[in-house]
């Protein structure tokens, strides 16, 4: 699967648009606010890097339902929230290229 930020991919002709597609994920784990900043910020990194994997991972298997092999366009949207929970969307258009 191909994942792009851009509108076209470099050496591939689209052959076909087959819609927008999303993954969504949301930290289960309630991260603990820390007298220690360097610890707050180091949890906060890798839950955000799981959470992340986990939002492009639904991404991909939402456009191989639609018999897509790539994704262009790709926004991706992070967000602390208030209660310290951590959000990610992804958000592309899968096509067919050849």
């Amino acid at each position: 699967m191909i994942l792009t930020t851009t509108n076209e991919i470099e050496g591939f002709r689209i052959l076909e648009y087959k819609g927008i597609v999303s993954g969504i994920a949301v930290n289960m784990q309630k991260m603990s606010i820390s007298f220690n900043m360097e610890k707050y910020y180091a949890g906060i990194s890798e839950s955000m890097g799981q959470v992340k994997e986990q939002a492009f991972q639904e991404l991909k298997d939402n456009a191989r339902t639609l018999n897509a092999n790539a994704i262009i366009g790709i926004k991706v949207d992070m967000e602390v929230t208030a209660n310290n929970y951590i959000a990610v969307s992804v958000t592309g258009t899968a096509v067919s290229v050849a």
